[in-house]
């Protein structure tokens, strides 16, 4: 936990964890910071009105086109849940089929557990993605042309949609920055959601994967809906109003088994 000593000190913290982690409650910023929710409401209301964060009902978020810290940051929150989310997603990938894997920390952690399948044909909007999964002897890996955000090697522009537009893939692999509890997939920019937008009408059989925390938090900008999505790989701290959300949009949810990746790591 934070000690914030004045007002000016705490919402410049706030703000930087905003930018590292994309969205907070009102809860989770009031136990870090050690204050009260109606001092963090207060604190999230100043930043607001500077126009360095949007509100969402219980929280805030980066405002649309802001770019989190960096991607090696993001990567190391729930990293254990993004862990045995990734193995299991690889689980349900076939040999010899098609996918469209979508740039982000949850979706990269899939890419060690494709290294032994063979006849997939990968097309990524990340640069960095593509970097892993080119040493793998039974990929043949695409990417498409666009600008590349410097943060993370995000491919964004319409020349990245365009390229994806082409495609009928057998399964999509995506993330998502947010959840809304209306099932709304949220990101923080229109250009990379765009992107994921294409990915999502380019397949098949859509797989969301998505660490708990993410369900209930708000970004500015909308991509999807989940009854877009076929199956969903979560975590075990998946809540109830998370998985009634995904059974009244008819989405299938599997629950990745942690202990799995923790007896691996202590064998």
């Amino acid at each position: 936990m934070k000690k914030a000593t004045n007002s000016q000190t705490r919402q410049s913290e706030i703000l930087q964890h905003l930018k590292h982690v994309g969205s907070a409650t009102v809860d989770e910023l009031a136990e870090l910071f050690r204050a009260t929710p109606q001092t963090i409401r207060k604190d999230l209301t100043t930043l607001s009105e500077a126009n360095q964060i949007s509100r969402f009902h219980g929280g805030a978020a980066l405002l649309a086109g802001t770019v989190y810290t960096g991607f090696e940051a993001r990567r190391e929150i729930a990293r254990a849940e993004k862990e045995s989310i990734g193995k299991s997603l690889a689980s349900r990938i076939p040999d010899n089929c098609s996918i469209i894997l979508n740039a982000g920390t949850t979706t990269e952690a899939v890419i060690p557990h494709l290294e032994h399948h063979y006849g997939l044909k990968v097309v990524t909007d990340s640069v960095h993605l593509a970097d892993k999964l080119r040493h793998f002897t039974g990929l043949e890996v695409m990417i498409p042309a666009g600008v590349i955000r410097g943060a993370d090697g995000v491919v964004l522009g319409e020349s990245a949609v365009e390229f994806i537009r082409q495609f009928r893939a057998d399964f999509a692999l995506v993330g998502t920055a947010a959840i809304a509890a209306d099932g709304a997939l949220l990101d923080y920019d229109l250009r990379e959601a765009s992107v994921t937008r294409a990915i999502i009408a380019a397949a098949r059989h859509v797989f969301l994967a998505a660490d708990c925390r993410k369900f209930g938090h708000g970004a500015p900008v909308c991509f999807g809906h989940l009854e877009q999505i076929d199956t969903l790989i979560t975590d075990a701290g998946a809540g109830k109003p998370f998985l009634e959300a995904c059974a009244k949009n008819g989405v299938e949810v599997v629950i990745a088994d942690q202990r799995e990746e923790a007896g691996a790591e202590l064998a």
